[in-house]
């Protein structure tokens, strides 16, 4: 697209309704190149594929589930010293999406006929954050995370359209020629880790949800007057809290993508489809690679362990820490070290930003080396970390596509589709439609 072109394309992009996207999301699930083979919807398109342009992708990507600047923190607690500020949030960004405590562990797995891709958003330099002033910022904003966006394949990842790797009723138009999927993809282990210091901060203990026994070494901190014996937690309450956190979070982030579909004009739906097993990369051994992430085993699990994508995507857990006495000081450093949220010389949305972070309450060692222990239990007794959870969580995801109005046209009463849906090629492909005359 020129640069005219695309102006007019993000100035409707900015200035449609919220309402409107609201009311007039629909899951429209036909796109050009597709084929119903039977049934009273029975319809092949007449169209070839049309896959999302580059510029598409990256705005799509970038209003939907980019950065959005500073978020606020949370202003207060009881919990720690008084007078002292809170310290639960992990990250300074804000999202167009929320995530527990300012956690924003997530990332997003991308798929097109172009490749797959991982995006690379969650550790982006704090001193780099590029605040939203307008529709004049979009273009600027998809551009600069456009390099932060990782090719891991030059071509699509596909998925055998059968059982157990694709759900029946989706198997005609997931991830078919021209489509994008946008997945994303959780860091269960941070969220954890962020629930456990919480909950320790709170004076209760953690124990196994079936002996009962205490995890970890609490009696430094007991002594302490920091944890208390007359209260306890079962870890799978604690790593349930955790699950239902980045589950709404990654849903949430789906569902921002989908909104702003109806606004760009796009078809497509949110849905869970696709065997996420087989997204992450655990039927590998059997050829299906999906993304490929590396994948612990055990007899006595249910489903391997998604645990990380080598260089890419790296919880805090072995083989990526030597264990979890380490991979405690190092969510520490997250907050609190050289490059940590909390540190009063990093920049931040504060007036006095120095002065509030300088004030946050900071962890003490005993309170680090206990949730080493902690976290080195649980590895111990459950063969991974979370013990009840995955390791990389997914929930639901979304397709984008470009929609076959003749399909709507032909079995739906008028109202099926949008206005953006019926101008898109207009608006989103001017240059193309205009080289075709």
């Amino acid at each position: 697209m020129t640069s005219p072109d695309r102006s007019a394309a993000l100035y409707g992009l900015a200035n449609f309704p919220l309402l409107d996207a609201l009311f007039g999301r629909r899951s429209r699930r036909f796109g050009v190149g597709m084929s119903i083979p039977d049934g009273p919807l029975a319809y092949t398109s007449k169209l070839p594929p049309q896959p999302l342009s580059e510029f598409e992708r990256a705005v799509l990507i970038a209003v939907g589930i980019g950065i959005s600047g500073w978020n606020l923190g949370i202003p207060h607690t009881e919990v720690g010293e008084p007078d002292t500020g809170c310290n639960y949030t992990v990250r300074p960004i804000g999202r167009t999406f929320p995530s527990g405590a300012a956690t924003h562990g997530s990332e997003i797995l991308i798929n097109d006929d172009s490749g797959a891709y991982i995006t690379r958003f969650r550790d982006l330099d704090a001193s780099a954050i590029q605040e939203y002033g307008g529709v004049d910022d979009l273009a600027r904003l998809a551009e600069w995370l456009q390099p932060h966006m990782i090719q891991l394949s030059d071509r699509r990842i596909e998925f055998p359209p059968e059982y157990p790797y694709v759900a029946s009723h989706n198997r005609w138009v997931a991830n078919k020629p021209g489509s994008t999927l946008i997945i994303p993809i959780s860091d269960q282990v941070e969220s954890t880790f962020n629930q456990l210091w919480i909950r320790t901060g709170e004076g209760a203990v953690v124990t196994d949800p079936k002996s009962g026994r205490v995890l970890g070494d609490p009696a430094e901190l007991i002594d302490a007057g920091v944890l208390r014996r007359d209260r306890s937690v079962p870890l799978s309450v604690i790593e349930g809290n955790s699950r239902t956190s980045t589950t709404a979070e990654l849903s949430i982030a789906a569902y921002n993508v989908h909104l702003v579909m109806q606004a760009m004009g796009l078809g497509g739906w949110l849905f869970s489809g696709i065997n996420t097993q087989a997204i992450l990369g655990a039927f590998a051994p059997k050829g299906v690679d999906g993304f490929g992430f590396r994948f612990d085993r055990r007899d006595d699990w249910v489903q391997p362990n998604p645990v990380g994508l080598d260089g890419l995507f790296e919880p805090l857990i072995p083989p990526y820490v030597p264990d979890m006495h380490v991979a405690a000081q190092r969510f520490a450093e997250r907050k609190f070290g050289p490059r940590g949220n909390h540190n009063p010389q990093r920049p931040g949305p504060y007036l006095d930003n120095g002065g509030v972070k300088s004030r946050t309450d900071t962890y003490s060692p005993a309170f680090v080396r206990y949730l080493g222990t902690l976290a080195q239990d649980i590895y111990d007794t459950y063969g991974k970390f979370p013990g009840t959870q995955p390791s990389v969580g997914v929930a639901a995801y979304t397709q984008a596509h470009h929609i076959d109005l003749g399909f709507y046209d032909t079995h739906y009463k008028e109202g099926a589709y949008l206005q953006t849906h019926a101008d898109h090629q207009r608006i989103w492909h001017a240059d193309e439609t205009t080289a075709d005359k």
